[in-house]
């Protein structure tokens, strides 16, 4: 007798700013999923947040997953195992329970923790990072201190809050340098990141980054700097691998990757895969990596970016990515694909981890699911 095809609700959408890049990624990982295995569940989060169920849009030859008119809003029930319930609209068949969930979320209200922490109350297995290390992947402040308190090798920076004092000169003095990047504390895709290299760039810079969040940071900028990134990767058994790195060349034209080159202009950057540096480097790197993954208490996945140096080749983690990108350009699948692990394999071990860690939860001393 076949296997019954494990119900798997896949969330895409949300309200961050990234709401168009995650529909991208989600229809890559529909199109990655294996049907003989897997009955999908598209529910999409519309901008003002209503959850909603959805249909494969255009089918998996689709760009981007849409969320069409008249979609009945779902939701689901707290401790009811992943029960979903159908709230508006007419829904023939509408599944009443999901084994498990894969987050295709990008940025606030997805990455952050407020969805992880609603899956747990589900009691619904789901991919990627719990509660904690979606928070604190997604607040680059808190990030970076956590990093820093681990000896992990960060850039110099500057935490600033809306209402507080945000005087250029006093934040080069503190990093020890005239040219910066400012960016929103909480944000992912570069949306809201400036360069700043006077007073007048920085009050813009800030007033960009401030629209987006109520804290932003101030990064001292790496002249010269090579952008490198690595995939790492959470195997059912809690065995964490590093993928091969690659190196994000951004065209002339945008003088870093900010979201227009990431998304917007086909020829905004070039990919490099394997990224192309002395071998004592590129192991160090990948250590790093997975040193950020458990010093953030990360989980499933996580895309770590660093920027090393043109001389000396020094090595500094700039952020991590606890939900990266799956579009069809997106690195942490092409860095696997490199590796000789196909998408279709990676969706396999993320979902297998999903469940592996919810068991191993259910298990727990205290647990519901355990009889405690």
């Amino acid at each position: 007798m076949a296997e019954r095809r494990k119900r798997i609700g896949l969330l895409f959408g949300g309200r961050s700013a990234e709401h168009d890049v995650s529909k991208l990624s989600a229809a890559n990982v529909l199109r990655a999923l294996d049907p003989e295995r897997y009955e999908v569940v598209p529910i999409g989060i519309d901008r003002g947040g209503r959850w909603l169920l959805c249909g494969n849009g255009a089918g998996t030859g689709a760009r981007s997953l849409e969320i069409p008119d008249g979609a009945p809003r779902v939701a689901l029930v707290p401790g009811g195992g992943g029960e979903l319930v159908v709230l508006d609209g007419a829904a023939p068949g509408a599944p009443g329970r999901l084994d498990a969930v894969f987050p295709v979320l990008h940025g606030p209200n997805g990455e952050d923790g407020t969805v992880q922490g609603l899956l747990e109350l589900a009691g619904v297995a789901y991919v990627g990072s719990g509660v904690l290390g979606s928070a604190v992947g997604m607040d680059k402040d808190v990030a970076k201190r956590l990093m820093r308190e681990q000896g992990l090798p960060i850039v110099p920076f500057v935490a600033l809050a809306r209402g507080g004092t945000a005087d250029y000169e006093a934040v080069a003095a503190a990093l020890g340098a005239s040219d910066m990047f400012v960016k929103p504390a909480n944000m992912g895709s570069s949306v809201g990141v400036s360069r700043a290299r006077s007073a007048a760039e920085f009050a813009r810079a800030c007033a960009e980054a401030f629209r987006y969040d109520e804290k932003v940071l101030a990064e001292r900028s790496v002249v010269g700097a090579r952008e490198i990134e690595c995939s790492v990767l959470e195997h059912p058994t809690g065995e964490l691998a590093a993928s091969p790195l690659g190196e994000i060349v951004p065209a002339a034209s945008h003088g870093f990757y900010s979201y227009d080159a990431k998304y917007l202009d086909a020829d905004g950057a070039l990919l490099r895969i394997p990224a192309d540096l002395p071998g004592a480097t590129a192991a160090r790197t990948r250590e790093l990596a997975l040193a950020t993954f458990r010093a953030l208490g990360c989980a499933g996945l996580a895309r770590v970016d660093f920027f090393v140096t043109p001389v000396g080749g020094e090595v500094y983690v700039n952020e991590v990515n606890t939900l990266p990108g799956f579009t069809a350009i997106s690195m942490y699948p092409k860095l696997w694909e490199s590796a000789g692990l196909s998408q279709e394999a990676l969706m396999e071990t993320l979902i297998a981890h999903a469940f592996a860690r919810h068991a191993r939860r259910a298990a727990l001393a205290g647990s519901r699911e355990a009889g405690v």
